[in-house]
């Protein structure tokens, strides 16, 4: 039964069976069920929120894991959270191990920041408080004007590392881009190993190219700037051949990340790898959102061009639903991460430090 007498509702706001597991394992943490509640999908795909027991006066968390339906599941979490506002909760905490559309924290060519977008609707649907987990740029919490708590990862996949890989003294922390380079030096200076970064790979859409304020105008103009007056130009970016700064030879290459989704970048890294020496590469990442299918990631990650293995493992944690993936390729292992998530549940809702879970993470973690 939930916690009635402390007044601790917990509910899962997935209409998608496998996105309601990692719920029912915080609940089985906490030792409370998951709340009633039922959500469906009309026939013209609205979404139907009905919460199925009292909520008034208790502290409500409402767990949601992205599926590949986000904008569904968005809106899910949008209505189950009205829906307990309404209702007269009276605090409701969104647990979203994986923030939606945290890649479009940008401005960009004429865009829009849609995370911010978000962020917005969360609190006006009536959030109090959210929980999260490794947000792709930490500033994304500024765009909510609500307690946040960006929870990391990290401490469950060193141990990993620890654990499952026999030698990982004979490894190498490897950043697949510049822009990786500080995540993996927080893993290897806890780990003790060195650190390689993969420069000149091609540019990924956060590239500074693409933000809007280079853009020329469309329409030559000499009335609002003197004649005399020349605005310097920018020189453009010019790319420079793939490189890897630090001896990857003879080692162990693991490469870090926060979220791998399309498998080509972390295989071209891989191929760079294989030819300065590394003879086993392992990927590790916080969200693994894995879009494509499963035969195509496990064609991705299994073997290089010739035919030579690939990756050894790709770890990703169970922030967001891939049983799937793993049943097409086996080289997927999952890390979970229930009970920091469970832990950060039972502290607030007992009005504890949270503290505790940030040990030892220094502003660049």
């Amino acid at each position: 039964m939930n916690d009635a007498k402390g007044g601790l509702v917990v509910f899962t706001a997935n209409s998608h069976p496998p996105s309601r597991e990692l719920g029912k394992r915080i609940a089985e943490r906490l030792g409370v069920e998951i709340g009633k509640v039922q959500v469906d999908q009309e026939a013209n795909r609205e979404t139907r929120v009905q919460i199925q027991e009292s909520v008034r006066g208790k502290d409500v968390f409402v767990i949601q894991t992205m599926s590949k339906d986000v904008n569904t599941t968005i809106m899910e979490m949008l209505i189950t959270v009205y829906a307990c506002k309404t209702s007269c909760a009276k605090s409701i905490t969104g647990v979203l191990p994986y923030f939606p559309y945290s890649k479009q924290c940008k401005m960009r060519k004429r865009g829009s920041i849609v995370s911010k977008l978000i962020a917005c609707m969360m609190c006006k649907a009536g959030l109090t408080h959210l929980i999260t987990m490794d947000l792709h740029q930490k500033e994304i919490q500024g765009f909510f004007n609500i307690p946040v708590d960006n929870l990391r990862a990290s401490p469950f996949l060193l141990q990993y590392i620890q654990e499952e890989i026999p030698d990982y003294r004979n490894a190498v922390i490897v950043a697949k881009s510049p822009a990786s380079a500080k995540r993996a030096q927080s893993f290897a200076e806890r780990l003790r190993l060195g650190i390689a970064v993969i420069h000149g790979e091609a540019q990924d859409a956060e590239s500074d190219q693409v933000d809007g304020r280079h853009s020329p105008p469309t329409v030559k103009t000499t009335g609002a700037i003197h004649p005399s007056m020349e605005i310097p130009l920018l020189i453009p970016k010019e790319k420079p051949p793939i490189t890897v700064v630090g001896d990857v030879g003879g080692r162990i290459a693991i490469i870090v990340d926060d979220i791998i989704d399309d498998v080509d970048s972390f295989v071209a890294a891989a191929e760079t790898l294989k030819e300065r020496g590394a003879y086993k590469i392992f990927v590790m990442a916080t969200h693994g959102i894995l879009s494509c299918e499963g035969p195509a990631i496990h064609r991705g990650v299994g073997h290089r061009r010739g035919g030579s293995p690939g990756f050894h493992a790709v770890v990703v944690t169970n922030t967001i639903p891939h049983e799937i993936q793993k049943l097409q390729c086996p080289k997927i292992k999952t890390v979970d991460i229930s009970m920091i998530l469970s832990e950060a549940i039972r502290r607030i809702h007992n009005g504890e430090s949270m503290s505790y879970l940030f040990r030892n993470i220094g502003v660049d973690d």
